[in-house]
C-alpha cells in the first residue's frame, strides 16, 4: 500500500510542486494587499511630509515583493527545466525484458508528461505581466534624471569622440592641430582652387573633366592664372606664347566652370614676375633695371597704359562669359560669377632702383603703384573687387598702411606655404592688418611649394599647411570688420617664367582633392562613408579596419604618396601612377651612379683622369648601364603617350627632357668613360704624376713643378 502511494506521487512530482509553489505564491501576494489596505492614513496636519514618507516606504515595500517574486519565478523555471531534462533523458528506448534465470522481470511503462495546469499557467502569466508593469513605471521614474545629465554625456561623448578623432589622425599619419575636429570651427566661406598655366597649358578638355570632381569635394571657386597663355590680341599679341588657349577655347571652358557653380577670378602680374611681357623686344624699355626683366618700372607713364590695356583684354573677356561686357556679344548658356580680379604684386625685387625710382621710398612707390592700378579697376569697373598678394605689405608700418588708404581699395591674399604660419605672420601683422583692412583672403598650397623641380608632391606637408590654415582662419578671422573671405588652394606649375616645370598638375591631384575635401569640411574626416574621397576619385580600394587593422589612408613624413591612390581612377590617374614609377626609377640610377662614381675605387675621377683602373672591374661596374638605358628610352616613350592626354607636345617634350634626358646623358657618360679605361692595354709604374693644371687649380708647389720651372 505504501509502495502504491509512492509509485504515485513520485509519477505526480511535478504536479505537485506546482500546486506548492502556486500556493506560496498566493499566500505572498495575499498578504502584500492585506499590508496595502490595513495601512492607516496620516493626519492632515502632517500629510505634506509624513505621507511622503509613507508613500516612499511602501514604494521601497512593493520593490522587496516585487524582487522576492522574481526570485521564486526564477527558481521554479529552473526546477521545472531540470525536470524535464531527466525525463527526456529517461525516454531513451530500453530492452523490453531482462532475465534473471528463469525469472522474467518486466520494466514499467514510462508515463506521458501532462501539460501544465491551465490555472497554474495562468498564475505565472500575470504575475509576469505585473512585474513588467513595475519595471515600466520604474523605467519612467529614472526618465527625469536621464534629461537632467543629458547635457553632461554630450559633453563628455564630445571630448571622447575628439580623443578618439586625434588617435585616428595618428595613425594614419594625418598632421594633428589643436582644435580642429568634426566640433570645430566651420569651413572657410570661399575655398578657390588655384590653377597655374604659364608655360604649361593641361588641355581644355582635361580641365573640364576637373571641374564636376573641384565642384564634389567643396570647391567654390577657380583662381586662374594665365601669364603668356591668355589670347592677348593687337599690341599686345606678342605677349601670347605659341601654344596659348584660342579665345573659344577659353570661353567654352569658363562657360563650363560656371554650369558647375564655380566662380572666376583671374589673376594678371602688374609689378613683379612680369618676365613674360619685359623679356621681350619692344618692352624691354619698360625694366626697372635693363639687365633684369623681373619688375615693371612704375615711374614711368608707358608702364601703366601697358597694365591697363592688359587688364581691360582680360577683364573684358571674363565679362563676356558674364554677360555684361560693354562690346556686344551673346549672352553665354551659364553666367559666371566673376566678382573679384587679382592683380598679383608679389616678390617685387630690384624695386625703387632705377634714377627715377630712387628718389621715392619703396613702400610709398608701391603702395602708389597698387593704389593706381586699382583705381583704374574700380572706376571702369565699378562691381569688381581688387585682391593682391600680401608679402610686400609685411614690412610696412600701420601709419604707411593708412596714410596711403590702400585698405579703401585692395583686399590682401595673405599666403604662407609652411606649417608654421604664424612664424611669417605674427599675430601683431595680423592686428595691422585688421585695421588696414575691411576684410582679407588667405592661401595655402597643395603643390609646387616645397621644390623648384620636383617631381611629386609631399602629400602630408600640403595637408598640414591646409590644417593649420583652418586653425588660423577661425583664430584671427574675428579681427577682421567683414571676416576672412575665404582659403585659395595654389598649385604653382613654375616659381617663375625661366624656371623649369615642378609638379604636373595630373600628379598633383591627390594633394588636391585630399587638401580641398579637408578644407571644405573644415577638418579631415576620418570616415571613409564621410568622406568623398574615396567616391570622387573613384577609388577601388574598400576599408575594412576590423580585418586588415590598418586605416585605410596612411601618410608618412618620407612618402610623396599613400598606396590609397595607386587604386583609384581619376582623370590623369596614369600620369600620376607613371610620375611614382619614374621618381623610384630615377632614384635607383641616381643610387646606382653614385656608387660607381664616387663610392668605387675604379670608376673615379681620379682613375679618369689618369687613365688607371682594372678592366675586370670596369666591366662588371658598367654591366647595368645599357640596360638601365634602355629602360629610360622607354619610359621617355611612356611619358609621350600618357601626357599627350593632358598637355601638348611642347609641354610633354619638356617634361621629357627635364627629367629623363639628364639620366640618360649621365648613363652614357659612364659608358664613353668604361670604354676608355678599357682601351688601355698597359699602365705605367707608380706613383703617377700630378697634372700641372690640377696643381695650378689648387695651387700647390711640387718637385716636379719646381723642376719644370
Amino acid at each position: 500500500m505504501h509502495s502504491n502511494l509512492w509509485i504515485f506521487i513520485w509519477r505526480r512530482k511535478l504536479s505537485f510542486l506546482l500546486v506548492v509553489s502556486g500556493l506560496v505564491l498566493l499566500g505572498l501576494w495575499t498578504w502584500a494587499i492585506l499590508i496595502d489596505t490595513t495601512a492607516p492614513q496620516p493626519p492632515g496636519a502632517l500629510f505634506s511630509t509624513e505621507r511622503l514618507q509613507q508613500q516612499e516606504q511602501q514604494q521601497a515595500t512593493g520593490y522587496q515583493q516585487v524582487h522576492i517574486i522574481q526570485k521564486l519565478i526564477a527558481q521554479a523555471n529552473r526546477v521545472l527545466r531540470a525536470e524535464r531534462l531527466k525525463d527526456n533523458a529517461a525516454e531513451k528506448p530500453l530492452t523490453a525484458v531482462q532475465r534473471l534465470g528463469n525469472v522474467r522481470f518486466l520494466r514499467p511503462t514510462q508515463a506521458k508528461k501532462a501539460p501544465l495546469p491551465i490555472s497554474e499557467s495562468y498564475l505565472f502569466e500575470q504575475e509576469r505581466l505585473k512585474i513588467l508593469e513595475q519595471q515600466q513605471r520604474q523605467r519612467n521614474a529614472g526618465m527625469e534624471e536621464l534629461n537632467a545629465n543629458a547635457e553632461d554625456e554630450r559633453m563628455l561623448s564630445s571630448a571622447e569622440r575628439q580623443t578618439q578623432y586625434e588617435h585616428e589622425l595618428q595613425r594614419m599619419g594625418v598632421p594633428v592641430v589643436a582644435g580642429i575636429g568634426p566640433d570645430g570651427p566651420r569651413a572657410p566661406t570661399e575655398r578657390l582652387v588655384h590653377l597655374d598655366l604659364k608655360g604649361a597649358p593641361p588641355k581644355i578638355s582635361f580641365l573640364k573633366q576637373l571641374l564636376p570632381m573641384l565642384r564634389a569635394l567643396g570647391a567654390t571657386g577657380l583662381l586662374i592664372e594665365y601669364e603668356d597663355m591668355f589670347p592677348y590680341t593687337g599690341a599686345l599679341q606678342p605677349l601670347a606664347a605659341h601654344n596659348a588657349y584660342k579665345e573659344d577655347e577659353l570661353r567654352d571652358f569658363l562657360e563650363c566652370a560656371a554650369l558647375h557653380g564655380l566662380s572666376v577670378m583671374p589673376l594678371v602680374q602688374t609689378f613683379g614676375h612680369m618676365e613674360y611681357v619685359l623679356k621681350l623686344s619692344g618692352f624691354e624699355q619698360l625694366r626697372e633695371l635693363a639687365e633684369s626683366p623681373q619688375s615693371i618700372c612704375p615711374s614711368q607713364p608707358q608702364s601703366m597704359a601697358l597694365l591697363e590695356q592688359m587688364l581691360t583684354q582680360v577683364i573684358e573677356l571674363h565679362l563676356q562669359c558674364l554677360g555684361h561686357a560693354t562690346q556686344s556679344s551673346a549672352v553665354p548658356l551659364a553666367p559666371i560669377r566673376f566678382t573679384h580680379i587679382h592683380i598679383g604684386c608679389d616678390e617685387v625685387q630690384r624695386m625703387g632702383e632705377c634714377s627715377t625710382c630712387r628718389q621715392r621710398l619703396r613702400s610709398e612707390l608701391f603702395l602708389s603703384h597698387v593704389v593706381s592700378l586699382a583705381h583704374f579697376i574700380r572706376r571702369q569697373w565699378p562691381q569688381l573687387g581688387v585682391v593682391i598678394w600680401d608679402d610686400q605689405l609685411r614690412t610696412m608700418s600701420l601709419s604707411e598702411l593708412q596714410h596711403s588708404q590702400v585698405g579703401s581699395y585692395v583686399e590682401p591674399m595673405v599666403w604662407v606655404y609652411a606649417s608654421d604660419i604664424y612664424r611669417f605672420i605674427q599675430p601683431q601683422l595680423w592686428d595691422t592688418y585688421a585695421k588696414v583692412f575691411p576684410s582679407a583672403w588667405t592661401a595655402s598650397a597643395f603643390k609646387g611649394a616645397f621644390g623648384e623641380s620636383l617631381l611629386v608632391p609631399p602629400l602630408q606637408h600640403h595637408l598640414e599647411n591646409n590644417i593649420r590654415w583652418l586653425a588660423v582662419i577661425a583664430k584671427e578671422g574675428g579681427r577682421f570688420a567683414k571676416g576672412l573671405r575665404g582659403l585659395a588652394l595654389t598649385g604653382w606649375q613654375r616659381y617663375d617664367h625661366f624656371a623649369v616645370l615642378c609638379e604636373l598638375l595630373p600628379v598633383g591631384i591627390p594633394s588636391l582633392m585630399t587638401s580641398l575635401s579637408t578644407v571644405a569640411k573644415g577638418y579631415f574626416s576620418t570616415n571613409p562613408r564621410d568622406n568623398e574621397l574615396l567616391k570622387v576619385l573613384q577609388c577601388v580600394f574598400q576599408p575594412d579596419s576590423r580585418r586588415s587593422g590598418r586605416p585605410w589612408l596612411e601618410l608618412h613624413p618620407n612618402a610623396h604618396h599613400s598606396q590609397l591612390f595607386a587604386v583609384c581612377s581619376y582623370p590623369g590617374h596614369m600620369v600620376f601612377k607613371y610620375a611614382l614609377r619614374l621618381f623610384d626609377k630615377l632614384a635607383e640610377i641616381g643610387i646606382y651612379l653614385q656608387q660607381t662614381r664616387d663610392q668605387s675605387a675604379w670608376l673615379s675621377d681620379y682613375n679618369v683622369r689618369h687613365n688607371f683602373s682594372s678592366p675586370l672591374r670596369v666591366r662588371e661596374l658598367t654591366a647595368r648601364t645599357p640596360m638601365l638605358i634602355e629602360e629610360l628610352r622607354a619610359m621617355a616613350r611612356e611619358a609621350q603617350q600618357l601626357l599627350w592626354e593632358v598637355y601638348d607636345e611642347y609641354t610633354v617634350t619638356e617634361f621629357v627632357e627635364q627629367h629623363i634626358y639628364p639620366t640618360i646623358a649621365a648613363l652614357q657618360r659612364q659608358l664613353a668613360i668604361g670604354e676608355t679605361l678599357l682601351q688601355r692595354r698597359t699602365w705605367p709604374q707608380r706613383p703617377l704624376p700630378l697634372a700641372l693644371k690640377l696643381q695650378e687649380d689648387m695651387g700647390l708647389v711640387t718637385n716636379q713643378r719646381e723642376q719644370q720651372q
